[in-house]
């Protein structure tokens, strides 16, 4: 079942009239299915990270459609859009974009809280999301207290609290070291699977990449390619380098 469809979706900067027009997406088609982990990977300034902010609501595509369960959400009023973002989506960012004036707990129950939901629920809540994600201990600390990979997994906590029909990460361990990078995917995949999350990830790592179900590669601003996980994820690592070194911008771990 398809979640979410992006048709023809174009995204242009600047102006014909001066003759600076810029196509960042040029007519870009894909689908997302439910439970998926999706990756969009392609080399610097292909237009990955334009793809992911247009799809997630953060920009406006120039043309095209994007719809979520059969439902467009582009021509909703910023109240709208703004409670769409807060209840059907989740965001994980690489530089967390947790308040450091608040708890890691108070930063994950924040969407909760937005969205007026009673104390209870959001106790059962965070329970059981810290719980997956093991940080129950820091809780009650703040984000300058704790370590790069705690930050990202209370981000994760904080995106999926709210049972989003999506989450969209963009290069979430692209801060992080490598033992919290895997921790971080680890925990991304068992979210995917055990709590079939959907997850949409840019990233231009292949180490990463391979965690996903299936790649969409994006070059020049359109779809270049796409390959599928078939087989184990070392298999499909070196698939993704191979395909990587075709079109630039491999970067990598040691698996």
């Amino acid at each position: 079942m398809n979640i979410m469809e992006v048709r023809d979706v174009k995204k242009v900067y600047g102006s014909k009239q001066v003759e600076s027009e810029s196509r960042a997406l040029n007519g870009v088609s894909f689908f997302v299915q439910k439970g998926e982990f999706l990756g969009i990977m392609g080399p610097s300034g292909s237009g990955k990270s334009t793809l992911l902010n247009v799809i997630s609501t953060i920009d406006s595509p120039t043309s095209g459609t994007i719809s979520l369960r059969g439902k467009s959400f582009l021509n909703l009023n910023e109240d709208e859009l703004s409670s769409f973002r807060r209840k059907q989506l989740g965001f994980v960012f690489q530089d967390y974009n947790l308040l450091d004036t608040l708890t890691i707990k108070e930063n994950i129950i924040l969407p909760l809280s937005l969205s007026k939901v009673d104390v209870a629920t959001m106790e059962e809540k965070l329970k059981k999301i810290s719980s997956i994600l093991n940080i129950e201990d820091i809780l009650a600390k703040y984000p300058y207290e704790v370590s790069g990979g705690q930050k990202q997994r209370a981000a994760v906590a904080r995106a999926i609290i709210t049972e989003p029909e999506i989450i969209f990460a963009d290069e979430p361990t692209g801060a992080l070291d490598s033992k919290s990078s895997k921790e971080l995917l680890d925990n991304l995949s068992l979210l995917n699977i055990n709590n079939k999350a959907t997850i949409v990830m840019v990233t231009h790592d292949a180490f990463a990449a391979s965690y996903c179900d299936r790649i969409i590669f994006i070059k020049d601003g359109i779809l270049h390619t796409e390959i599928e996980k078939t087989k184990g994820r070392k298999d499909f690592y070196n698939e993704l380098l191979s395909t990587l070194a075709t079109i630039g911008g491999a970067e990598s771990d040691i698996i």
